[in-house]
């Protein structure tokens, strides 16, 4: 069964892949959820082990037995979450998107990084956005900067002043520097050295930055634009940001980005929740739980 459709009390016996094994806890799931168990040290993220146990209240599972699963007892797409649009429409949107951006400076600079064939657009097209909160699986980078960017696009027309093709250019490399600042492996999502002891920001900043220095002729003045929605786009100190969005650009990337952050957990909240509830529990991003009994209705 899939973990959402487990109830407290169920005895289960079935092969789950192993997303985080932390000192105090050890988190198991599939593609729908994940319980809670007991830490183990005979275990690392991306194992896929067959467990025995029994399902407890908020999201436990208490352990009979636990080994590592064969290949032949499971199959890793039950087990990996992932977009909800096929990579490859995904990809043709970002091509269609590209091809809108008028500035012949600001191609150049998206074709460097999206190039059909390039390295970086490999690694884009791969990366997950998140360790944990949003999008947090394969293809991740490339649904949520696609979405922003989408939507920056489609606002840019409502508010006057706003540069689209900055904006839409910002909007689609602000979390670039998550390629340096995640690893790559889709079974076990974490940080790297660089991730952890210089921060996605300063590392998107620095890939984009060279490649402008390489591109002949490139206006300083329009690099100061695309690099400062990248530097701004957390929206704050606190959370980030060396510098707070001070032109129109980097303000709605900034407003937007958010707020496909926050939706994403909705997606990601929705995906766990048991089977006939309508509430989930505590999330820490929307600092609440999160309400799905009007959807639920309706569908």
């Amino acid at each position: 069964m899939r973990v959402r459709e487990l109830n407290v009390g169920q005895e289960i016996d079935q092969v789950l892949m192993v997303r985080a094994a932390e000192p105090r806890k050890l988190v198991l799931g599939d593609r729908t959820g994940t319980l809670e168990a007991p830490p183990r040290e005979d275990v690392a993220p991306g194992l896929c082990v067959r467990v025995a146990g029994r399902v407890e209240p908020r999201n436990r599972l208490a352990v009979h037995d636990l080994r590592v699963a064969e290949p032949d007892e499971y199959a890793l797409e039950d087990l990996l979450d992932g977009p909800r649009i096929p990579v490859e429409r995904m990809e043709a949107d970002l091509r269609e998107l590209i091809a809108t951006v008028q500035c012949g400076h600001l191609r150049a600079l998206l074709d460097r990084i999206f190039g059909a064939g390039t390295e970086t657009w490999e690694l884009f097209r791969e990366a997950p956005a998140a360790k944990r909160y949003h999008q947090a699986y394969r293809h991740g980078l490339l649904e949520h900067s696609l979405t922003v960017a989408q939507s920056v696009s489609a606002i840019s027309a409502t508010f006057g002043g706003v540069d689209r093709d900055v904006a839409v250019t910002g909007a689609l490399l602000h979390d670039i520097g998550k390629l340096d600042a995640y690893t790559a492996d889709p079974l076990a999502i974490d940080l790297t050295d660089l991730g952890k002891l210089q921060g996605e920001i300063p590392l998107g900043y620095y890939r984009v930055r060279r490649l402008i220095e390489d591109l002949p002729g490139f206006p300083p003045s329009l690099a100061v634009a695309v690099l400062h929605i990248i530097l701004s786009h957390h929206g704050q100190l606190e959370h980030g940001s060396p510098v707070v969005p001070c032109t129109r650009e980097a303000t709605l990337v900034h407003m937007i980005d958010n707020l496909g952050g926050r939706l994403g957990s909705f997606d990601r909240l929705e995906k766990e929740l048991p089977d006939g509830s309508n509430w989930s529990g505590w999330d820490r991003v929307l600092g609440g739980g999160a309400w799905f009994g009007a959807a639920r209705a309706a569908a």
